[in-house]
This record gives structure tokens, C-alpha cells and sequence, in this order.
């Protein structure tokens, strides 16, 4: 008697190694746990349009009485003419908070267990986020309990980023670090999407929720962490990952049958003695790494263009175009989704040139004039709004997901290091911290300048896009010579 053909679904799932469902375990949990940290950060942006708006458009309940027909519908303190000042400040109570604990959080990253560390840092963010929108089932008009609430959130949000890179970097080799980390960095702008659809859905009739409910989001994958989480291969007897290089230096070495029998036999024992004999780098260690300093300068100057656009668009949308803020709310996301399409984009090509700062450089380039473009004709009708949100998305976001991202995990497992992989989460922290005061800044300019007008909003953001490019320009020199034939090049994908 013949047994029957094994069944296409167990095929499926017996082709794949241990290792390779170990990491794509990980790959999706990661995302998860970002998407919600993104996802409870949006619905500020969301809410601004609903704090303050014009009164005089909306139906007044008949018993109420009101002496002044412009205010009588917004939340107090945000009803004065100062509303976009004060919006700022809610903006930077987070940033700047954020700004400060990340050259921290990085430090404590590479000390303590990432399971506790983002457990914790979820639960804790989950708690200040639906403060913030208990505000309103408080009855709370008081400027300090929102910018209090606001600035632990910053804190606590810090656990996320240094962790969850620090873990899929523990996972995960150079090879096609820029593919997989691009698609993996669109929790970023899926977070963005889910944050701006979920706050829209609460937005119009009670804003609270707008919070509530991403808050308790964030805390629920906290739970799923503190259970779930794998920190590193070695923790489940996985086969440790190629950070780099003397196989991807050999070209006979290079994509063949040998090159992971090679590695497999003798990589584990020698990750494993280093990681024994290494210590946490300290911060002026990480600093001395090559390139550490020129990205981590570059991305302050893209990060402030993106959170600009994370936290005004909504309200741009609103008061240029005259959407209402639920339908502001849903088209600002497609800035998100042309950021997804940007990452990953950047992610391939620079995974194939080997020159990181020279795509980075060249998608800033290239946004710098489409940002102009974009608030000329941006509102002209919505298939123009469509397609110039998606492209400046991808323009705009898709240096930041590479740096943040890719570059961090290959600078905190740079050669230099002599095999210590204990300076992912150090390293990380000090790029996006760094990152995170362009954040803190570009979000307050522009509640600075909009009374002015959003064409000098637009000058500012042009601005900055050109100074990232100059930031890289010696590391692009570096690349453009090293394909000229001076320096070794390093092209095309790679195993993991």
C-alpha cells in the first residue's frame, strides 16, 4: 500500500528551517510591537483639528447656552487665538522628553533583558496615552496635565525603538539587511495608518477614545512580549546570524552551497566566546564608529521633516484643502503608504549599490523640490493630492526608515567592533536620539511659523532636506570613489 502524497500546506511548512520560522516569528512580533508604539503616537495629530475649529459650522445643541459663537465648541485652553502655539507645546513635551531619554534608553537597552525592557516601556505607554484621553471624561482644561501626560509618554516611548532594533539585529545578518528592514519598517507608517484611522473614528464625536483605545492597544502587546519574545538565536539553540564579513570579502566564498556549511560550523563558537569576553560599549565608544556622527546629523534634519508632517498634515489637509478633520485624517495616511513604498524602495537599492548615504542622499535630493511642488498644487483636486502625498511619503520617509534601520544595525555591528554585538542598542539610540531632536524642533517651528502662513512651513522643510544631503556628503564621496574601483565595493545581495 502507497502512502498518499504529503499535503501541500505541511510541504509548505516543512521547507522552511527551525531557524528561518524562529525569525520570521521575530520579524512580525517586532513589527507588532512598533506598530503600536507608532499607532498611540498619531492620535494627537488627528485630535488638533477637533480641539480647536470653527464653531460657527457646527449645529449647537439647542439647550446650550453660549456667549460666543466662535469658541463655544472647542476644548478648553485650546479655544484662544494662541491654539497653534499651544499645540506646539503639547508636540514637544513628547519630542523633547523623547529626545532626552533616547541617549538613555539605549545605554539601559544593552543592559537589562529586552523582554522586561519593552514589556514595561508598552504598559507604561499604554497607561499615559489613555490619560491623555481621559482628559476629556475628567472634565480637564489644564494645559500641565496635558503636557505632563505627554512628556512621560516621550520617556516611556524611548523603551521601543533601541530594543526592537537591538532584537531583530541579534537576529538577522547584513546580507539583505537593507531589504528585509525596509519591509519590516513599514510598522512605522502602518502604525501611522491604524493611529489616524482609529482616532478618526472617535474624533467627531468623543475625542477620548481617540486615545483610549490605542493606549490599550500598546498595553496589550506588552503582555505579548513579556511572554513571547525571544531575545537572541542562542536563547532557543538557533544558529546566530553573519554580521559581517570575511566570507562576504572572499568571492569564492560568495552565494554558495559552502558559504553556509562554512558558517554554521564555526561562526557559533566564535560569537559565542566574544559575546562572553564583550562589554556594553560606552557612549563615546559609539560615537568613534565610522559614520556614526554624519547619520546621526543627517537624520535630525530628516526626522524633523517627517514628525512635521506626522503631527501638522492633518491639520494642513484641514485648513488648506477645507476637509473636515475624519476626512483629513483618512487622506493624511497616504503620506504613511507612500512612506512604506519609500523604505522598502531604499532598502532594495542600497542593499544592491552598497551605498547607504548615496541613496539616502539622492531620495533628499529629489524631495527638496517635490515639497515645493506638493504645496503649489498639492490641493488642486484629489488625484492630485493622491499621487504628490504618496511620493513626497516615499521621499520623505524613505531615507529615515534606511538610516533608522539598516544603518543603525550595520554601524552597531561594524567591523570595528571585533565581533562585540553589544553596541546595536547604544548605537541605535544615539542615531535616532539624535533624530529625535529634529523632531522635537521641526514639529515647534511650525507651530511657530504656520500663523504666518504654510508657504514658510514649506520653506523650512526644503531647508532642512538640503542640509541632510550635505551632512552625507563625505560618506557619499567615500561610496561614489569605492565604485570608481579606489576602495573595495561591496555589491549585491548577500546570504544572511
Amino acid at each position: 500500500m502507497t502512502s498518499s502524497p504529503l499535503a501541500p500546506g505541511i510541504k509548505l511548512i516543512t521547507s522552511f528551517s527551525r531557524d528561518s520560522w524562529y525569525r520570521g516569528f521575530i520579524l512580525l512580533l517586532t513589527f507588532l510591537f512598533y506598530t503600536a508604539y507608532h499607532l498611540s503616537r498619531k492620535p494627537i495629530s488627528i485630535v488638533k483639528s477637533q480641539l480647536h475649529r470653527n464653531c460657527s459650522f457646527v449645529i449647537r445643541p439647542a439647550d446650550l447656552n453660549i456667549t460666543d459663537n466662535a469658541t463655544w465648541c472647542d476644548w478648553v485652553p485650546f479655544d484662544q487665538d494662541n491654539y497653534q502655539n499651544l499645540y506646539g507645546y503639547l508636540d514637544n513635551c513628547f519630542l523633547v522628553a523623547y529626545a532626552i531619554g533616547m541617549f538613555f534608553s539605549g545605554m539601559f537597552g544593552e543592559r537589562l533583558p529586552l523582554r522586561y525592557y519593552l514589556a514595561v516601556g508598552m504598559l507604561s505607554s499604554g497607561l499615559f496615552t489613555s490619560l491623555f484621553g481621559l482628559g476629556f471624561y475628567w472634565n480637564i482644561h489644564s494645559l500641565w496635565y496635558y503636557c505632563l501626560v505627554q512628556a512621560l509618554n516621550g520617556l516611556v516611548q524611548t523603551t521601543g525603538w533601541p530594543a526592537v532594533v537591538a532584537c531583530v539585529g541579534n537576529w538577522f545578518g547584513k546580507g539583505k539587511r537593507g531589504f528585509i528592514m525596509g519591509v519590516w519598517n513599514s510598522h512605522t507608517s502602518v502604525g501611522n495608518i491604524l493611529g489616524s484611522l482609529i482616532a478618526g473614528a472617535f474624533v467627531s464625536s468623543a475625542w477620548g477614545m481617540s486615545f483610549i483605545v490605542p493606549g490599550i492597544i500598546i498595553g496589550a502587546m506588552g503582555v505579548l512580549c513579556f511572554f513571547f519574545l525571544v531575545e537572541k538565536p542562542e536563547d532557543v539553540n538557533c544558529t546566530p546570524p553573519q554580521h559581517h564579513e570575511d566570507t562576504e570579502r572572499e568571492p569564492l566564498l560568495r552565494n554558495t552551497s559552502n558559504n553556509e556549511e562554512i558558517f554554521n560550523n564555526h561562526t557559533p563558537a566564535v560569537v559565542e566566546a566574544a559575546e562572553e569576553q564583550a562589554e556594553a560599549i560606552s557612549f563615546c565608544g559609539a560615537l568613534r564608529i565610522p559614520g556614526v556622527v554624519e547619520f546621526s546629523l543627517c537624520l535630525l534634519f530628516a526626522k524633523l521633516v517627517s514628525y512635521t508632517f506626522l503631527y501638522w498634515l492633518p491639520l494642513y489637509i484641514a485648513n488648506v484643502a477645507h476637509f473636515d478633520p475624519k476626512a483629513a485624517g483618512d487622506m493624511s495616511t497616504l503620506f504613511d503608504v507612500g512612506g512604506i513604498l519609500g523604505g522598502i524602495l531604499a532598502g532594495v537599492i542600497s542593499d544592491y549599490t552598497g551605498g547607504r548615504a548615496t541613496t539616502c542622499c539622492v531620495m533628499l535630493i529629489v524631495a527638496a523640490p517635490m515639497l515645493f511642488v506638493y504645496n503649489l498644487v498639492g490641493q488642486r483636486g484629489v488625484s492630485t493630492t493622491v499621487g504628490m502625498l504618496l511620493f513626497c511619503g516615499a521621499l520623505v520617509n524613505g531615507p529615515y526608515a534606511l538610516i533608522t534601520t539598516a544603518v543603525s544595525a550595520d554601524l552597531g555591528t561594524h567591523e570595528c567592533l571585533a565581533g562585540n554585538s553589544r553596541a546595536l542598542s547604544t548605537v541605535t539610540a544615539i542615531i535616532d536620539g539624535t533624530g529625535s531632536i529634529g523632531a522635537a524642533i521641526g514639529p515647534l517651528l511650525a507651530g511657530l511659523i504656520s500663523p504666518t502662513g504654510w508657504n514658510n512651513v514649506f520653506y523650512m522643510l526644503i531647508t532642512a532636506d538640503i542640509l541632510a544631503c550635505l551632512l552625507l556628503s563625505r560618506l557619499v564621496f567615500k561610496e561614489v570613489r569605492g565604485w570608481c574601483g579606489y576602495t573595495t565595493r561591496q555589491r549585491g545581495f548577500k546570504e544572511i
